[in-house]
């Protein structure tokens, strides 16, 4: 494990492998991160003093080069040394800069986010299990009882390079990171966490935590590292702004069904823009690609220059754009100064190539709106028929 708060660096590798082998993949593996993200100090810096999207891009590809470095170094190790031939390793690890986390992870340990008196899951094991869990082949049942339960499809070290899974997530104070192997989450379900937190807090956590799975069966490495987000202090804005997005981005249909992660996943690409009052943020009949939310501030919507709506914090307007690049219907003017969330066509699809399963839950959720839609639109032109219809009836009688 590695906890090292002055570089903002948390990290839990499990190895395998015979004989000490899986515990020299292991360090090893940790001690490439930590050498590369030392190296690199200033891209984390930078991601503090200004998280911009391409801030927040950059500490995400510097942590897979450093988890693919990481990799190259224990294979070669390995490829030296016969009594060492197929080690690896599991690596997890969090970043911190400023008021945003950035996670790497190969195998199967874990990182859990508690928040707000709810667990939420921050990776996906990379198991054969969970890939089968997936594609629909088993069932949580079946999943738990597998005897291929703890066969990893991913891992640092086995092949000279390793597809890294990386996550950009919001840092709120009081929010506890766990990073854990899976000695510790083979024995505990997941929302038994928040209230051992609670109970014990946050210093005695992780050797309280080891105690419990040993107490169940203890039969694997268990290692366990707890991360707070301390104070409020100069980022209390950023916080508040913080917990608006994720709250406004949940009521939306469109990505309602998404999980925690994912909808974690779809933050990360958003972009968030200042206007003034009486700016235009869409204009009618001009093209567009993104998908707005009002954060704070107020908005009303013109259709022919007359105003026939107003959306405040926690609306959002443009979806369409995310579909095609038609017109937009009507003209969308902040009514006082409005911050609204942004994302774009192009940063949305370049996501759903990544993740297929997210694809999936977005594809049919823009299946449901349009449905939806088509099916208000059937409502008002059938009302529209029987008033043109009664219309039609009474004419006659009038002109007599």
């Amino acid at each position: 494990m590695l906890v090292d708060p002055a570089l903002g660096l948390y990290a839990v590798a499990d190895g395998m492998g015979g004989h000490a082998a899986g515990e020299v993949a292991s360090w090893r593996a940790t001690e490439v991160v930590r050498q590369h993200v030392e190296a690199h100090a200033d891209t984390l810096r930078q991601l503090s003093l200004s998280p911009t999207q391409a801030n927040r891009a950059n500490v995400a590809g510097m942590l897979e080069e450093a988890v693919q470095r990481a990799c190259a170094d224990v294979y070669r190790l390995a490829s030296a040394d016969a009594s060492k031939r197929g080690m690896g390793t599991t690596f997890v690890c969090l970043a911190v800069g400023g008021t945003k986390g950035v996670i790497a992870h190969v195998g199967d340990s874990r990182i859990y986010l508690l928040r707000n008196g709810q667990c939420h899951r921050l990776t996906e094991d990379h198991t054969l299990v969970a890939a089968q869990l997936k594609a629909g082949t088993i069932s949580k049942d079946q999943a738990a009882s597998s005897q291929y339960r703890n066969v990893i499809t991913r891992a640092v070290g086995i092949q000279e390079s390793v597809q890294v899974d990386t996550l950009v997530v919001d840092l709120v104070p009081q929010d506890v990171f766990v990073l854990c192997s899976d000695g510790l989450h083979g024995y505990l379900q997941d929302e038994e966490l928040v209230p051992l937190v609670q109970e014990h807090g946050l210093e005695v956590v992780p050797r309280r935590l080891v105690e419990l799975a040993n107490e169940r069966g203890g039969k694997d490495n268990i290692t366990v590292v707890a991360v707070r987000v301390e104070g409020e202090g100069a980022h209390a804005e950023e916080t508040v702004e913080a917990q608006s997005r994720m709250e406004a981005l949940r009521k939306i249909p469109l990505f309602r069904h998404l999980t925690y992660k994912e909808q974690t996943a779809v933050l990360s690409i958003a972009t968030t823009r200042t206007f003034p009052a009486g700016h235009e943020i869409v204009v009618e009949g001009q093209p567009g690609e993104e998908l707005f939310v009002v954060i704070r501030g107020r908005v009303t919507i013109e259709k022919d220059g007359v105003e026939i709506a107003e959306l405040q914090a926690g609306g959002h307007f443009g979806e369409m754009g995310l579909v095609d690049n038609a017109p937009r219907s009507a003209t969308v003017r902040a009514a006082e100064p409005t911050r609204v969330m942004v994302i774009a066509r192009g940063d949305l699809m370049a996501l759903m190539k990544r993740e297929s399963i997210l694809a999936v839950k977005m594809l049919w959720s823009f299946v449901q709106v349009l449905s939806d839609r088509l099916r208000a639109t059937n409502s008002e032109l059938s009302e529209a028929r029987q008033e043109l219809a009664v219309a039609q009836a009474i004419q006659p009688f009038a002109e007599e």
